[in-house]
């Protein structure tokens, strides 16, 4: 078989002896974010290219042992062994070809939100962020806390961090919606049962190259105090920043750095990444921004429960994959909800 059909290998070739004459430039590090980009845009083509090419070599090793079988059947469990792990690069490829987006191949930025009840839901928040905490360092991936608001008895009002990895974005895509928890309540004290809710949003964070229209005059910026835990400095200064797109009504802060002058580029940062998502959406023919799009963060709006009680099960409402391994979910063993999910993209 001939992929080439399917995967342009001169195309990607171009791409990748542009980007690296790019890199051979002497004011290439002039701009250490572009430069980090392009790095790493070449990395992930040659990546690409490699697995295409690994598939080609799979596809004519059995090609040959079919025709040994013809002749000696004791060949035949190195054809079942090696069908085995064609078919599982073929996935890897499947998920692959649907994480072709343009944005797919970012870092992201995910932000996890409570929704109605207090301490129970802030607790579900906390929960939430230790599972995809959990799910990172599995990927090997990075985080980077830009905002954190902890609740008032226990758990999170608010967090925000950047997610730094191949195909982030392209992955935690799939968790954006609401998540509810069913349990028994820890903070109940007749142990009676409770249902949660908490909402995860996920936006890519854009490249240095990628230019978001933003007018200054748009921007609305307020400073404050810091919220929680932080130290001396942190919460005895109006450190914390907030800027409001106006246009749009994006909002984005951040209060974890100490000076204000961080914390102001680390909220920039954010608000560039939730435009790009609006522009994302509207060249979808959307209609309507990422906000409106949200659903409410409640009774049949979500896309995943978490079962702990009155029997143990995680099941996703949208493609309706399941298991009873709740323990194993919450360790950030999510990785085949979100191909689950990624396949039924392409089968759509």
């Amino acid at each position: 078989m001939n992929y080439g059909g399917i995967f342009d290998f001169d195309s990607k070739e171009s791409i990748l002896v542009k980007l690296r004459k790019k890199s051979t430039a002497t004011d290439f590090w002039n701009d250490s974010n572009k430069a980090s980009s392009v790095l790493k845009k070449i990395s992930l083509i040659e990546k690409e290219i490699e697995l295409w090419q690994i598939l080609e070599r799979r596809h004519s090793d059995l090609e040959v042992l079919f025709e040994f079988a013809k002749s000696d059947e004791e060949s035949e469990s190195d054809i079942v062994e090696e069908l085995s792990e064609y078919e599982s690069e073929i996935g890897d490829i499947e998920l692959k070809l649907k994480l072709g987006g343009e944005q797919d191949i970012s870092d992201a930025i995910l932000t996890i939100h409570p929704g109605a009840g207090g301490t129970e839901s802030q607790d579900w928040a906390d929960m939430l962020y230790r599972l995809y905490s959990r799910w990172i360092e599995r990927k090997n991936f990075k985080k980077i806390i830009i905002d954190y608001q902890p609740g008032d008895e226990a758990g999170i009002k608010d967090i925000t961090l950047e997610v730094h990895g191949d195909y982030a974005y392209g992955l935690l895509k799939a968790e954006a919606g609401v998540h509810r928890l069913v349990r028994i309540s820890p903070f109940d004290a007749n142990s009676r049962r409770h249902t949660s809710f908490a909402s995860v949003f996920v936006y890519p964070l854009s490249d240095e190259e990628i230019e978001i229209d933003m007018n200054p005059s748009d921007l609305r910026i307020d400073t404050y105090r810091a919220s929680g835990a932080g130290g001396q400095h942190v919460n005895r200064t109006d450190s914390a920043v907030r800027i409001t797109h106006i246009p749009t009504g994006t909002v984005a802060q951040c209060q974890n750095e100490r000076s204000q002058h961080k914390n102001k580029a680390q909220a920039m940062k954010v608000l560039k990444a939730r435009l790009l998502q609006l522009e994302l959406d509207k060249e979808k023919e959307a209609n309507k921004k990422i906000e409106d799009q949200k659903m409410d963060i409640g009774w049949g709006s979500q896309i995943r429960s978490y079962v702990f009680h009155p029997y143990n099960m995680v099941k996703d409402h949208r493609t309706k994959f399941e298991t009873g391994n709740v323990q194993a979910v919450m360790d950030g063993d999510i990785d085949q909800f979100i191909h689950a999910w990624l396949i039924q993209q392409i089968d759509n």
